[in-house]
């Protein structure tokens, strides 16, 4: 029976595969099996068929069976039609129907049924050819005890198929083939039958045929010998496959071959639209995982790699927890999991990891894929970085008014609160005041323990700070490690002062951090008051801020009241910054030249050059001014490359002209050498201007060991290889340290004019300049000291062996036409061209 050869789990299959169609298409749909003497029943029908169209439907199908002449469509009445599917056995026997008919319009017209329509009798043809195509592979029959004996031979056999058919025998002549050979070949079976490919095609054409009969024969089963893309009979465009086969008698022995061509347009179709589907998987812009049921990853394309930065190696197998950011809680992923469960699909947003290690959000849908038996086989999540759209969001979230972190009012609440209240100060005649907090060196704390933890302190800190002000007190978050507090309605100095011992207070406990360690924070305030400091909002705000950088400068973990001249040194500050930058562009800049003296003849040995700045407003600026502000605002080292050129220039010039000097000194920046490219600049510059290295000095100060000192030294190292003469400027002032000192390539030390200006009535600088001399000659380096201004301090120095000086005791700084005395005139003058030799 053929109900109980279907599996019940195919048959709730199409019942709702039936009930949705029916909805769908508005059908009244029955599957029927058929009994022995023509009776009938009902496997499944669509959903709420009332009892008229079921009995309408039996009628029509019991008279469908009884015909003689049975069609496809039975007409019971004028009013009535219903249209009949059957399902044959293997054996040509009906053992099902399926019947459809149109659902009535009106509530009214149950019982009255319309022709379908094509569209419902393309979708009714459908579902029959699904049903039977799975009836098909079932051994049911409602006649099985019925036998059947079928009298067919080879030219039937053959002729009953679409495909084109032939027979050879074992020496290459054609004793069969089907019609469809020969509407193909256009040739009759007569023409066909007895002849070799070589009486009916071109050579070509039949050595290729005969070859590949061969490669059946010698192949021994069943190959694949072409495929190719002709015309047929229609001139409609085909692929073909043709298929080749030996055929053996009982014995073994070779009696022919058989073939078939067959039209596999379909199959062709189907791998282009598998081309086409891996094609597009590979170039989607949105990342494709595909796992198995167990989660482990089976499958990815080409945009899952450009998004995580994991190629396909690195994930195969892999579980996607791998991009787990570690943002959400372990109940997130529970509901999701039940989702996905219960509704096979999930959409929402997560925050995974990249390889290397920065965490984004994506858009994500995760779905999953059930087998017929409706077991789940994979599951496919397509996905979307929407960095980009989160930030956006993000900045839509900065014109809202609360800080999302600490949930305090954001700059943009503050604003109008502060506006609010200076208004409401300035009808009532009262004072308010503004701390500025910022905390101190809290980059430390992000660069060392992590943004996280970072945030952590700053949201208990938010806590804190809210917990010691008053409930009339305004606390907000204005970015990063920035707060502010406004203090309305103050009695005086010493209320605001109460308030930041409080403030400060907050400061005075640990922060706990996983109750594991701990780490302590100070804070740098800075207090504005209205109407004093400010009469408005966006002035007080400034001023605190400019009051609070004053706390930093004093020294930090303090607070400074705004006064009107740190407003005005700012004013300056930033007119001064302007002007630099227009100097280096305008080379306002020039060199003077202090002589350096060997002590023990007063002969000249070289000069130093110093920089100086005449600005066409401001006039003449004084290096210790701007020198500082270059260095804070990083043109220090664009200023001291011009420096060296400028010097090197000068150098040349006098070689040129026959003058005589061993060396030009230069001063170098410590963030100068810090940088990678200094030695390869220093280079460039002696081979553009032509100095040779020999007359070249660089003096470095102590500080520039702070910062790396190992690639210090090696950079020396290369620089004094070059012949290039090395010292140690304002030795004893900075970081002293005798066991770098030892490791650097230097030739001289420079005792600081601090240590010289006291000499020789200052026993603590007689010491340490004694000192100073005493190490120098201990490690064979000369010994210059600079700012010698008195014969007192100079007769110091020669007594204690001091090789050079340089002061205005000999000469202050001059331009270089002016240093005429110190530069003697060379008998010949040298040939620069062969001179230069650097290494």
């Amino acid at each position: 029976m053929l109900k109980k050869a279907i599996s019940q789990v195919q048959l709730r299959e199409w019942q709702l595969e039936i009930n949705d169609i029916s909805a769908e298409f508005r059908l009244t749909i029955m599957f029927y099996q058929i009994n022995a003497e023509n009776s009938i029943e009902a496997i499944c029908t669509s959903q709420g068929i009332d009892d008229n169209t079921q009995r309408q439907h039996q009628d029509s199908l019991l008279q469908h069976l009884k015909a003689a002449d049975a069609q496809s469509v039975q007409t019971v009445d004028k009013h009535v039609t219903v249209y009949h599917q059957p399902i044959r056995s293997s054996k040509g026997h009906i053992i099902g129907v399926i019947t459809f008919s149109d659902k009535a319009i009106e509530p009214s017209q149950q019982t009255l049924f319309k022709p379908l329509s094509a569209m419902q009798t393309r979708i009714a043809d459908m579902l029959s050819n699904a049903i039977r195509y799975y009836i098909n592979s079932l051994a049911v029959d409602s006649n099985a005890s019925e036998s059947v004996s079928l009298d067919v031979d080879l030219q039937s056999f053959i002729d009953a198929f679409d495909e084109h058919m032939w027979v050879k025998d074992a020496n290459g002549h054609y004793v069969a083939c089907n019609k469809s050979v020969e509407r193909a070949w256009r040739k009759s079976t007569e023409q066909i039958v007895g002849k070799t490919d070589f009486d009916l095609f071109d050579q070509r054409t039949a050595n290729e045929f005969i070859e590949s009969d061969k490669l059946a024969i010698s192949n021994g089963s069943t190959v694949v010998v072409s495929e190719c893309e002709e015309v047929d009979v229609n001139f409609n465009k085909v692929w073909l496959e043709t298929i080749k086969a030996p055929i053996y008698n009982t014995q073994g022995q070779l009696t022919g071959v058989i073939g078939m061509t067959r039209n596999i347009a379909k199959h062709k179709e189907a791998q282009d639209q598998l081309i086409l589907a891996a094609n597009v998987f590979q170039n989607a812009v949105e990342g494709v995982v595909i796992t198995d049921s167990n989660g482990n990853i089976t499958e990815i394309n080409q945009a899952f790699t450009d998004i995580t930065g994991y190629s396909r190696e690195e994930v195969i197998g892999q579980n996607p927890r791998m991009l787990s950011s570690g943002r959400h809680p372990k109940s997130f992923f529970e509901r999701l999991w039940n989702t996905l469960l219960v509704q096979g699909k999930w959409h929402g947003e997560i925050w995974n990891r990249r390889k290397h290690g920065a965490i984004f959000p994506q858009a994500i849908t995760i779905s999953a894929v059930f087998d017929k038996l409706n077991i789940i086989q994979y599951y496919v999540a397509v996905f979307a970085d929407i960095s980009a759209q989160k930030q956006n969001e993000e900045k839509l979230k900065n014109l809202a008014y609360f800080d999302p972190l600490t949930q305090l009012p954001n700059r943009m609440q503050f604003m109008s609160l502060l506006e609010q209240e200076v208004n409401h100060s300035h009808r009532a005649k009262k004072q308010l005041a503004i701390v500025f907090l910022d905390i101190d060196f809290f980059k430390h704390i992000n660069d060392s323990l992590g943004h996280v933890i970072g945030d952590e302190i700053l949201v208990e800190l938010a806590k804190r700070l809210s917990y010691a002000l008053s409930d009339f007190d305004v606390l907000a978050r204005l970015s990063g490690d920035e707060f502010v507090v406004m203090l309305p309605s103050i009695m005086g100095t010493d209320s605001v002062t109460s308030s930041v011992d409080r403030i400060r207070s907050v400061f005075e406990r640990p922060f706990i951090l996983d109750n594991t360690q701990s780490v302590r924070l100070t804070a740098s305030m800075g207090v504005a008051i209205y109407p004093s400091d400010g009469d408005d909002h966006d002035s007080l705000l400034r001023n605190a801020d400019a009051a609070m950088h004053r706390a930093k400068l004093d020294g930090r973990n303090n607070y400074a009241f705004y006064t009107e001249s740190m407003t005005k040194q700012a004013v300056a500050q930033l007119k001064l910054q302007t002007a630099l930058h227009q100097a280096l562009v305008n080379e306002d800049f020039y060199l003077v030249y202090q002589p350096k003296l060997k002590l023990s003849d007063l002969s000249p040995s070289g000069f130093e050059a110093l920089i100086r700045w005449s600005d066409p407003v401001y006039g003449n600026i004084s290096p210790a001014e701007f020198i500082p502000l270059a260095e804070k605002i990083g043109l220090i080292w664009d200023i001291g490359l011009w420096v060296l050129k400028a010097a090197c220039l000068q150098g040349v010039e006098w070689l040129t002209q026959g003058k005589m000097f061993e060396r030009i000194s230069v001063n170098v920046a410590s963030l100068q050498l810090q940088r990678n490219d200094f030695v390869d600049k220093v280079r460039s510059i002696l081979l553009e201007t032509g100095l040779p290295a020999k007359h070249l000095e660089l003096e470095v100060t102590e500080s520039c060991m702070m910062n790396d000192p190992d690639a210090i030294i090696r950079d020396l190292k290369l620089l004094g290889a070059m012949g290039i003469a090395l010292s140690i400027d304002d030795f004893g002032t900075g970081y002293s340290s005798l066991n770098y000192l030892k490791k650097l390539p230097i030739d001289k030390l420079k005792i600081d004019q601090s240590f010289v200006r006291d000499i020789p009535h200052d026993a603590n600088n007689t010491a340490i300049a004694k000192a100073v001399i005493t190490l120098g000659h201990a490690l064979n380096l000369q010994i210059i000291a600079e700012g010698v201004e008195t014969i007192d301090q100079a007769d110091f120095l020669r007594l204690n062996g001091c090789d050079l000086v340089q002061g205005y005791l000999y000469s202050k700084p001059r331009l270089p036409q002016d240093l005429n005395e110190f530069l003697p005139i060379f008998h010949n003058r040298i040939n620069l061209a062969t001179d230069i030799k650097l290494k």
